[in-house]
């Protein structure tokens, strides 16, 4: 008789993506004998409609890859070199209270930064029980503003945040305007929903330094210089109020401020907003009067175009474009941008109230960690994020991370270029083995991720660590929650009922108007009056030169080029950089590289007063003349000499909310060898 042959035990488990994009994806991960063999899209969430991005398809290859995580680190190198030797749990908990323990009686507890942004959206992944352990240690509190500062700040002001169009109505739109964004590669279930309103007649209008595939196919491209985004908006205001094309009925009803708008559009004019942005002018004016004519009429208003000096600016010349064309009131006409606070969520579930310690901004931790600082900051505690590569001045950012006096913990899937810089390393699990609350902020849509394989090795779930080291410190009162289970039920319990029966029983929550809500039919401004403020006082104040100004180019003689670091179609910010890619390459238009004897695959070398970076060259008519791209996301190991684009960032700020100003790098490109033959 033959030996009896055990089968293999194959599932399929649904779950969903928390990852740091609009579209909040179901998924169904295929398990076999307890190991995760492939993931691909579910059907619950009607808006991703059964397939997600290559991105997240490879996520097994993290889960199992030779750099993922799978048990506490000591270091035993020098920073930086990534030597490490196992320890336990325990040991590394009480290494980590201790230390925290010696930095708050020596420096106080402000000498205690916890640094994290954007590896995970989840509601139970940032926010929970690490507020609770960092409030009550009294740590500094960080400004998360790496992204989406300037567009949050612009949108809150004008709108109050109101909830904005979704995916669903981009079809009925006889105009629709991408601005800054690139939905091919982050957030592509937009895409099919572009592409029928093209094809019921609709024209695409893509705003975008670069001519990327979908502005190739686009009925109007402009290929705006970085940083003039204002321009361009104002200068479609002063054709709408010249034209007669202003709805002022509407302006009157519903809105504050346009008169002062109206005056800080007219010395825009379209010729003068045209030569600043280096666009024709005839296109230019062609997009204004599409706008002006045709209904309804969307912009979807992406990140890009904040991330320079005249962000915040730009982000509200743009938003205030549908107010004064009289764009709201239809079905596919209004703005589109993010919908995270559209479901009115407060995380009633986070015991205490927050202290009123200094506020660090993230993008100026090299100065932090560099610089005299009262106190000065001796505890780090990264999770969630990658700042060796995501963070501005990346020179100075890692001469902070090199600091000996500097206590490092850092809590993640693999070993990071952050990671390398640890005392000690925690291993983290990914929301494959995990529970969360996944929140779309694109289509609006919440439902639970549930864990489809155990933790890796030893790995832990965030709320699991905190609520360890929390309770070893003492800073745990009796009942509170204590680990993810804990705070995943609290968490349920704090929303509205609705959503919480919802979770509880697996379904997908939509949000009310059917997940699509009409701007002006559906809901009015969140701001206290229920009226568009199309200048609010709070950001005129802010800016340094005034709302609705610009401020010129950085560009000098030595660095003409202005660099752009667009995401791409590898990462999500730098998560999944550790995987296999082809080499990478800045973007060049082939006027740029004849006018510095440069050709296609040579060796080069990108740089300006913060640092130097090596790649190969790759010589494209899709990047405009005078403008150079490296892809956002990017690892050291990723180019020739270990520096990403950040490190030819500046750290300087945003007009509004102290946002990144990566796209103001300035720099020049020089050969380092000729490509062979």
């Amino acid at each position: 008789m033959a030996p009896l042959v055990s089968q293999p035990v194959e599932s399929s488990v649904e779950t969903a993506c928390p990852l740091d994009c609009p579209d909040s994806c179901t998924l169904t991960a295929t398990v076999r004998d307890g190991r995760l063999v492939t993931l691909d899209g579910g059907h619950a969430n009607p808006v991703t409609q059964g397939y997600i991005c290559a991105k997240v398809r490879r996520f097994p290859e993290r889960v199992y890859g030779d750099a993922r995580l799978v048990q506490p680190l000591l270091r035993k190198g020098p920073k930086g070199s990534a030597r490490f030797e196992p320890i336990q749990w325990d040991e590394a908990l009480d290494r980590i209270a201790e230390s925290f323990d010696r930095v708050r009686r020596e420096f106080g507890g402000e000498a205690i930064l916890p640094f994290c942004y954007g590896g995970s959206n989840g509601l139970l992944t940032q926010d929970t029980l690490d507020a609770t352990l960092f409030w009550r240690l009294g740590a500094s509190r960080l400004a998360r503003t790496v992204c989406a500062a300037p567009t949050g700040a612009a949108n809150l002001a004008l709108y109050g945040k109101m909830p904005s169009v979704t995916y669903q109505d981009y079809v009925h739109a006889q105009l629709l305007v991408l601005w800054g964004m690139n939905p091919a590669v982050s957030g592509i279930h937009a895409m099919p929903y572009v592409r029928e309103a093209q094809k019921r007649g609709g024209k695409l209008v893509l705003v975008d330094p670069r001519a990327t595939a979908l502005a190739r196919q686009a009925d109007l491209h402009l290929p705006v210089r970085p940083g003039t985004d204002v321009v361009v908006a104002l200068a479609v205001h002063r054709y709408l109020f010249e034209h007669g094309k202003a709805d002022e009925q509407f302006l009157a009803a519903h809105t504050t401020g346009a008169d002062r708008l109206r005056a800080r559009a007219a010395e825009w004019d379209i010729a003068r907003a045209a030569d600043v942005a280096g666009l024709d002018p005839r296109a230019l004016e062609q997009f204004a009067r599409w706008y002006a004519d045709l209904s309804p009429a969307l912009i979807r208003c992406g990140w890009g175009l904040e991330r320079n000096r005249n962000g915040g600016n730009a982000v509200a010349a743009v938003l205030a474009l549908p107010a004064v064309g009289g764009k709201f009131g239809v079905r596919g006409g209004g703005y589109a941008m993010t919908n995270s606070k559209s479901w009115n969520i407060n995380r009633a579930w986070v015991p205490g109230h927050e202290p009123s310690t200094r506020v660090i901004n993230m993008n100026l931790l090299g100065r932090v960690l560099t610089e005299p600082l009262d106190p000065p900051v001796k505890a780090l505690f990264v999770y969630n994020a990658n700042p060796a590569v995501t963070i501005p001045d990346q020179q100075r950012v890692l001469k902070g991370l090199e600091r000996e006096d500097l206590f490092t913990v850092v809590f993640e899937q693999v070993m990071t270029d952050t990671a390398a810089y640890a005392d000690i390393v925690l291993p983290a699990t990914t929301f494959l083995e995990n529970y969360d609350i996944a929140r779309a902020y694109g289509p609006l849509a919440i439902q639970l991720g549930r864990p489809v394989i155990d933790p890796a090795g030893e790995a832990r779930s965030n709320n699991d660590v905190f609520g360890a080291l929390a309770a070893r410190m003492g800073l745990l009162n009796d009942g509170e929650p204590a680990s993810e289970l804990d705070m995943l039920l609290k968490a349920m319990d704090g929303l509205p009922p609705h959503i919480g029966n919802a979770l509880r029983e697996g379904r997908v929550v939509e949000a009310p108007w059917n997940g699509a809500p009409v701007q002006f039919v559906d809901v009015l401004p969140w701001t206290n009056d229920q009226k568009v403020h199309l200048f609010p006082e709070e950001l005129d104040r802010e800016a340094p030169t005034g709302l609705y100004t610009y401020q010129p180019d950085p560009a000098t003689a030595a660095y003409p080029l202005a660099l752009i670091s667009p995401s791409s179609d590898r990462t999500i910010s730098s998560t999944l950089g550790e995987l296999k890619r082809p080499a990478t390459g800045l973007d060049m238009h082939p006027i740029d590289a004849a006018a510095r004897g440069l050709q296609d695959a040579d060796q080069i070398r990108v740089f300006n007063t913060l640092g130097e970076v090596r790649c190969a060259l790759r010589v494209v008519p899709t990047v405009r003349p005078g403008t150079v791209s490296l892809p956002k996301g990017l690892w050291r190991k990723s180019t020739a000499n270990g520096y990403t684009a950040t490190a030819l960032a500046p750290d300087t700020l945003t007009d509004v909310a102290g946002g990144a100003c990566f796209n103001d790098a300035r720099v020049e490109v020089a050969l380092v060898s000729r490509a062979s033959a």
